[in-house]
This record gives C-alpha cells, structure tokens and sequence, in this order.
C-alpha cells in the first residue's frame, strides 16, 4: 500500500502555544487513519494545514503527491473536507443543497443534479424529499455532509470529529456512511476523541498529544503495548484489592464493587479470585481506552519532567 498522505516534522505555533510540535504522519492509500487525542492535541491544526485552509510554521506535508504548501490548488482538486459543524444550508432541502454545491464547484446544472441524486442514495437520504434540513435529525445532517463532502469524489476525505454531539443512532448512520466510503476506495483520514469510533472504523490510529504522534498502529497492535490482560472481579473491594494485589497493579472502583487487575498469569489470577467471595469475573484484553489514557499520561508527565 503507497502512502497518500505524507507529513514530516510539521511545525505550528499560535502565539505561545505549540499547536504542532513535529509532528509526523503516513496514512496509506484506501484506508480510514484515526488521528486519536484530547482537546487541543493539535488534530484540526493539522487537518487545516493539510487541507491548505493554513501554513505550518516548518516541516513538509503531501496529500496525493501534491506539496500542500507549493499546489494548494492541486490539493484542494484532490481532497474533501467535512468540519466539526454542519455547513448546510438548514432553509434547504438535501437536494438543494447538493445542487448549490455542486454549482460552486462548477458543475453543469444538469451534473450537479445527477451527482446530487447519486449521493443522496448512496447516503440513505433519497426519500427526504422537499423536506428542509432543519427537520432533519443529527445522524441525517452529518450524512449529508459526508455527502457534500464527495461532491467531486475526491481520492482523500477529511473528516474532522463527525459525530460530536450525535446520540448512539446518529452516530451509528455516520459510522455505516464513512464504511461505505472505505470500502469504495476513498482514503479517510478521521480526528476523534471517541475511542470506540477509532476502534470501529480505523485500519490504523495515530495518538496525538500536545503536538505530537506519540503512538501509530493498527487498534490491535495498540492494544498490545500494554501487555498484560484485564480481570475485573465484582465483590468486596476491600477483600478482592488485598487478595489480588499480588497479581499486578489494582485499579479499585467502589460505586460499581469492582476491583480490576493487571495480569500476566491469568490463570494463577482467576483461581485466586475464585478462592473468595465473588459476583462476577471478566478477564479480556486492553481496550483502547486504556492504551490512550496510558499514552496521553506517559507524555504529559515526560513534558512536565
């Protein structure tokens, strides 16, 4: 697989504060890249500068071979952006809009009305007649921004936190929506500070903290650095933290009466807690959470020494 997105040492300062601080950045082409990190970590920073809406301060950066800051022009041919707010027109309907667009992008009326009648379907949205998108709900906004978004049917879409604010169905048609792209060969490069979005729809996840790629990897390759397996018991915390604190580090959460071990040996660990007085017991891998926590705390606590 040949990169389609190449950054290197990127570099931008918004007065005193390092919004990127060398940052690096390959995403292959035809995959969905999750950029992973808090607020402020320097995402959209970086989604701006590679989509050429602003200029980093050092470093280089491609998007389809095309040098984002010597052909802008090129690269905006090349890419679709879709921001954290819906830019829909909300007086409109889902047609309206998609033929508005696709006549700012210099379509015949008659294409842009085939390509506006080609996405809302492909998008789920072609029964929404003459309705006007303020009576659409959160999931129907951010489809029809997606849609937008592949008008020109760019070889690269970025999508910048897609489902902020969306409730679990809304967020779910926007997940079923960016699949499909993927499937259909387009390169999505996605910034989120959801775990399980990155977790469900990415090839590969970059963690991003202050500025930074602190951790690049496929999710399961992610979860892996962490190593040791989870047992959560339910019962007495008190009890359970004592008994298991040999096993690994115990993590104890008293409202839920769950004590949670990180274990090498997990049978050793299981017929130890099955020795007491037990509710339940669930023993699995690292989630992805964890690997972010972990990560993001390890580099905070680097920066501050």
């Amino acid at each position: 697989m040949y990169s389609v997105i190449e950054a290197n040492d990127l570099r931008k300062r918004y007065g005193s504060n390092a919004a990127l601080d060398g940052l690096d950045l390959t995403v292959g082409a035809g995959s969905v890249h999750g950029l992973l990190g808090p607020n402020g970590a320097g995402k959209t920073t970086l989604v701006r500068i590679l989509a050429t809406l602003a200029r980093a301060d050092h470093g280089t950066a491609t998007v389809a071979g095309f040098d984002v800051a010597r052909q802008p022009d090129k690269v905006r041919q090349t890419i679709g952006l879709v921001g954290q707010h819906a830019a829909v027109d909300e007086v409109l309907s889902a047609t309206q809009n998609l033929v508005m667009f696709g006549r700012l992008c210099h379509l015949s009326s008659a294409d842009a009305r085939a390509r506006a009648k080609e996405l809302l379907e492909r998008f789920g949205l072609a029964d929404t007649g003459d309705k006007a998108v303020q009576h659409f709900s959160g999931g129907m906004r951010r489809r029809l921004d997606l849609a937008a978004g592949m008008l020109l049917a760019p070889r690269v879409l970025f999508l910048d936190e897609p489902s902020t604010g969306l409730d679990p169905r809304g967020r779910a048609e926007v997940w079923a929506a960016v699949r499909v792209l993927a499937a259909q060969g387009t390169t999505v490069l996605l910034t989120t500070q959801y775990l399980d979005e990155a977790d469900q729809l990415a090839d590969r996840v970059s963690v991003v903290n202050h500025g930074r790629v602190v951790a690049d990897g496929t999710p399961d390759e992610l979860k892996s650095r962490l190593g040791d397996d989870r047992l959560e018991i339910r019962g007495d915390p008190d009890v359970l933290a004592g008994a298991m604190a040999a096993f690994g580090p115990v993590t104890v959460d008293r409202d839920e009466r769950k004590v949670t071990v990180s274990v090498r040996d997990r049978m050793a660990a299981l017929t130890a807690a099955m020795r007491h007085d037990v509710e339940d017991v669930t023993l699995r891998r690292p989630t992805l959470d964890e690997v972010f926590l972990t990560l993001t705390e390890e580099r905070t606590e680097g920066a501050n020494a």
